[in-house]
Order: structure tokens, then C-alpha cells, then sequence
């Protein structure tokens, strides 16, 4: 897929717990589940949450974990990390924007032909249509395990597409009952046992976003454009 391929997914994992108890066996079906995603995302216009991106590495049993907050409004999206190291991302039409304070430097992204693929990994649960999901992986439920005192349906997804899968072999979803929103995602890397996880917190639904939060408005920072 080229070096743009691989410069996406440097900046997945460069951006990247645990359930608190065994799984259990579910009380609804997986068919059930989706539609409860599909009526969910048909009244979805926004998010804000806190957010915790822990990345393991299995082989030294090195995890780093940084902080922050997200705001999501259809397809656009912005993290603003602010622990151990101050950044943002910014997702806005065909472009991805990372910036770094302690540089003063914005670099910009092309998305183009992987703009689709990158919301998957981006916005994935974010209002997607449970059905949608089934699309583009093999969804199995595992169960409805209890996490941090809430009970959730935890979804496994494989991607159906070779290309994806040479670099993300399964996706494991889990979303909060009496919300239908995502708490938790965790990414599994091809090839080796590493994975990221991602933990959102103190989540508004359809919380009122200024459009102005989505311009890439980088005051005097150096701007930068990495070739594909």
C-alpha cells in the first residue's frame, strides 16, 4: 500500500485497563446488540469525553500511558493529549493535523483513499451503525463482562480485508448498556502480542461543540507537510 500506508498507522499506534471480571455468557443475542448500535447512531451528533491511550509492548514489558480529552462531531474528531506530553490531532475532512506545542510545529496529512480507513480506527464506535460494523469485519460477541462497575457487550472484530489485517489482526470493542457508547477499545498488532487500549471517561452524548474546535487554528506554529 505504499509508505502513506505505513505512515498512517505509525501514527495509529504512535498514538495509542482491563476488564474487571471473566467473561460471562450474554443475555442477548448478537443480533440484538447490533440494533441497539443502529438505534444508537441514528440519534448520535456529537461526543466529549476524557480519554487513555495505553500502549503495551509485550516482548521488553514496557506500557506507557498518555492522557486527555476528545470531542467527536460526525467525522470530525480532536484529541487533545495532555499528559505526559502536551499534543493534538485533529481530524477534519481530508485532512489529519498533529501539533506539538513544545515545537510550535503542525504537521499535515493527506488522508485521501485511506480517509475511510482511517475512520475506522479514528471514530470506530463513535456512532457507527452496528450493522455497518459487519461490513468491513466478523463481529462475534463475547460476552457481558463488568467494567469499571458497568455492565458492557464486548464485541470482537476481525477484519475481512487481507490489507488490514497484515496490520491489525482483531479489534475487541466494549460498549457501556445504558448507553450504547463505546468505554473501551483494544487494537491487536500483527505479528507480535503488542496491542493498544483506549479508555474513555465522564462521556457526554450529543454534547454542544463549537465548529471553531475543529479548525486547525495553530497560532505562528511552524507547518509542515511529510511527503506520502
Amino acid at each position: 500500500m505504499g509508505r502513506s500506508w505505513a505512515i498512517f498507522l505509525s501514527l495509529v499506534f504512535a498514538l495509542a485497563s482491563g476488564v474487571a471480571a471473566s467473561q460471562e455468557h450474554s443475555s442477548i443475542s448478537l443480533e440484538q446488540a447490533l440494533n441497539h448500535l443502529d438505534a444508537t447512531a441514528r440519534d448520535f451528533h456529537s461526543l466529549s469525553a476524557d480519554v487513555e491511550r495505553t500502549k503495551v509492548t509485550v516482548v521488553v514489558d514496557d506500557k506507557s500511558t498518555e492522557s486527555g480529552t476528545i470531542i467527536v462531531r460526525g467525522e470530525k474528531m480532536r484529541l487533545d493529549l495532555k499528559q505526559p506530553d502536551p499534543r493534538t490531532i485533529l481530524r477534519t475532512g481530508d485532512s489529519l493535523f498533529i501539533y506539538n506545542p513544545k515545537l510550535n510545529r503542525v504537521e499535515e496529512y493527506n488522508l485521501g483513499k485511506y480517509k475511510a480507513f482511517a475512520d475506522q480506527y479514528l471514530l470506530l464506535g463513535f456512532g457507527t451503525p452496528g450493522h455497518e460494523l459487519k461490513k468491513g469485519y466478523l463481529v462475534t460477541l463475547r460476552g457481558e463482562p463488568v467494567l469499571d462497575g458497568k455492565k458492557v457487550i464486548e464485541l470482537e472484530l476481525t477484519p475481512k480485508s487481507e490489507a488490514v489485517r497484515n496490520q491489525i489482526s482483531k479489534i475487541e470493542l466494549w460498549f457501556d448498556e445504558s448507553s450504547w457508547l463505546p468505554v473501551q477499545q483494544q487494537f491487536f498488532e500483527t505479528g507480535s502480542e503488542d496491542y493498544f487500549i483506549i479508555r474513555y471517561t465522564n462521556i457526554v452524548r450529543n454534547a454542544p461543540i463549537d465548529e471553531g474546535e475543529f479548525k486547525p487554528h495553530f497560532k505562528n506554529a511552524e507547518k509542515v507537510k511529510p511527503q506520502g
